[in-house]
């Protein structure tokens, strides 16, 4: 899985994620909320390689449920922030749409490794 699209997808919105975080803090002085961004989003990739190296499918699942959680919740702070006007819908959709879509693959990978174990 070293070479796995969630892998890079995970990573790749971490980075989205780091660089939006700079913008809210330097552009608009928000400072809670997008810490709470920070932390959310750049944990979905960081749970993506604990999975990777799970001990056992158990472990895998978990690792990787914990990834789905953070995701929806970076989700939950993105809304937060265009519904309270710190973030405009364009801002929203550069970002929104990678955290949906790692959020479908974890969901993906998740009910496969559920139904494998079986």
């Amino acid at each position: 899985m070293s070479g796995s699209i969630i892998k890079t997808k995970s990573f790749e919105l971490a980075i989205l994620g780091v660089n939006f975080y700079k913008n809210l803090v330097n552009e608009k002085k928000e400072f809670v909320m997008s810490k709470q961004l920070l932390r959310s989003i750049t944990s979905v990739g960081a749970n993506v390689r604990e999975a990777i190296n799970a001990q056992s499918k158990a472990d895998f699942i978990h690792k990787l449920s914990i990834s789905q959680k953070e995701c929806d919740e970076s989700m939950y702070w993105l809304e937060l922030l265009k519904e309270t006007n710190y973030i405009s819908n364009e801002d929203f959709d550069s970002i929104y749409p990678s955290c949906n879509e790692v959020l479908k693959i974890l969901r993906s990978i998740i009910i496969t490794t559920k139904k494998n174990n079986s």
